[in-house]
């Protein structure tokens, strides 16, 4: 029995030495009009790439302004028999929450702006406050709508959407639904700058880490900090990389559109990053606290506890600040 149980001890050991750890999948590529960088824990080798190709196709062909036979640019145009799909209706929906809870701020129905301002696939025009007021008749939340056949409504035909704020969110978001399926439970989703995380980094035991860009480095890139996450997504919106300046007149004008007004917002808001449950949720709060005042913003952040937030932006002195939520400020690495 002595000599039984040894060999048994000796066994155990052995194959708790010669036990492999978990294999690092990564792969990286271009999507969405950006690129990504996908890492996730397995097992096994398990290899992924058809099925993360499979939903950046799909999203695209639902959702991208930039494709002009995909169901919301065929919608744009005023076709009322396309059928949209399940992607389609979710994203639609996680808008009218996040447009309700903004009061307005988010409204992908600024499609025609975004056009007419120079920032989208359509015609880009010259824009004057009658041309802002004539366009604005073709923007609202309250005037579109999902009929039960799956169609969608419009009050006007020139109304047109735009999902970019919120689809990219969405695409990391059912990547992450795709490695839940195969039971993985450690990965990090980075598509553009927006990110999903799971579990931590079992390779190195630490905790998946993500940098947040400084606004104001004109040339390059910096990070501003870093942050731990886990089980969260992080979305960062900000005017500092996309915006256009008037050849002529020398004006610069920034991607972010207050739906309110019709005009581009050269806020005092530089950056907004937002960690929620789901990147579509993150990514469509982040979009809207550039275009709100910041205390709207705090005031949101304050009764939305499932959210957190870091904000940068320019006192009257213009003087940079920053804003945190408290559970923003237990992320950061130190």
């Amino acid at each position: 029995m002595r000599i039984f149980l040894t060999l048994l001890s000796i066994i155990v050991l052995m194959a708790c030495e010669t036990r492999p750890g978990p294999v690092k999948n990564q792969k990286v590529g271009n999507a969405l009009g950006t690129t990504y960088s996908i890492i996730y824990l397995s097992e096994e080798p398990l290899e992924l790439q058809q099925q993360i190709d499979s939903i950046f196709r799909v999203v695209n062909q639902s959702m991208s302004t930039y494709m002009p036979q995909s169901d919301i640019s065929l919608i744009n145009k005023g076709d009322t028999t396309v059928v949209v799909d399940t992607m389609f209706k979710e994203v639609f929906e996680i808008s009218s929450k996040v447009h309700k809870a903004t009061n307005g701020y988010f409204d992908p129905t600024v499609g025609i702006l975004v056009n007419a301002w120079g920032f989208g696939p359509g015609k880009q025009i010259s824009m004057d406050s009658t041309e802002i007021d004539s366009l604005m008749h073709f923007v609202g939340w309250e005037k579109v709508g999902l009929h039960s056949n799956g169609t969608v409504m419009k009050q006007h035909p020139e109304i047109q959407f735009d999902f970019n704020a919120v689809a990219k969110g969405y695409a990391i978001d059912r990547i992450g639904a795709l490695l839940d399926s195969k039971n993985v439970s450690d990965y990090l989703i980075e598509v553009g700058g927006e990110v999903l995380t799971s579990g931590e980094n079992r390779i190195t035991n630490k905790k998946w880490t993500v940098g947040i860009d400084d606004p104001q480095v004109t040339e390059g890139r910096a990070l501003k900090l870093i942050i731990y996450l886990k089980d969260k997504a992080l979305a960062s919106s900000g005017n500092y990389r996309k915006y256009r300046v008037d050849p002529d007149t020398g004006e610069k004008f920034v991607h972010t559109i207050d739906s309110k007004t019709g005009y581009t917002k050269n806020s005092k808001v530089l950056a907004a990053s937002v960690i929620a449950g789901n990147c579509a949720t993150a990514d469509a709060y982040a979009t809207a606290f550039m275009a709100m005042e910041l205390e709207d913003s705090k005031n949101i952040l304050q009764s939305k506890r499932e959210l957190d937030a870091y904000i940068i932006y320019l006192d009257d002195a213009g003087t940079t600040q920053e804003f945190m939520t408290e559970g923003f400020k237990v992320l950061v690495a130190q």
